[in-house]
């Protein structure tokens, strides 16, 4: 479930099921975990995005769900998302498809598995001729003989 909130205190500007993202950042409901929005853009060293991979190793984190709150957030605080970003949730999580319409942002089947060629189709399949039963291999029967 998702849903948006215009409270007039602002307190939660977007909501999914584990998540709420807030002014000051984003809040997983049931663990209190939190995100500041002044870190919400951090990057190690290798120029990979650090919540991604940093929420793939905790056991509650439910990707889907990780991931459109964090889109969410970026896109409500005027931060891009980009190919780095998609890259980040690839390692971390493995692959989730991408939402469509953001400029720069990768697919992350299209990261791993790059689009090829068309691809043959294999040739339809024909079932063999059935034999009679006296033209198949073994002993020969003779029908309507009595043993």
């Amino acid at each position: 479930m998702t849903d948006l909130c215009t409270d007039a205190d602002g307190d939660v500007l977007f909501a999914n099921d584990d998540w709420n993202l807030v002014p000051e950042g984003l809040e997983h409901r049931a663990t209190g975990y939190f995100i500041a929005r002044e870190a919400l853009g951090a990057r190690r060293g290798d120029g990979l995005w650090t919540w991604p991979l940093q929420l793939a190793e905790k056991s509650w984190c439910a990707p889907r769900l990780f991931r459109e709150i964090f889109l969410a957030a970026l896109e409500r605080f005027g931060m891009t998302a980009d190919e780095a970003l998609s890259r980040s949730f690839a390692i971390g999580f493995g692959l989730r498809p991408a939402p469509s319409g953001c400029e720069g942002f990768v697919a992350l089947g299209d990261l791993l598995r790059p689009r090829s060629a068309a691809r043959k189709r294999p040739a339809e399949a024909k079932p063999a001729p059935r034999l009679p039963v006296r033209d198949r291999a073994g002993e020969r029967v003779s029908i309507g003989a009595s043993a």
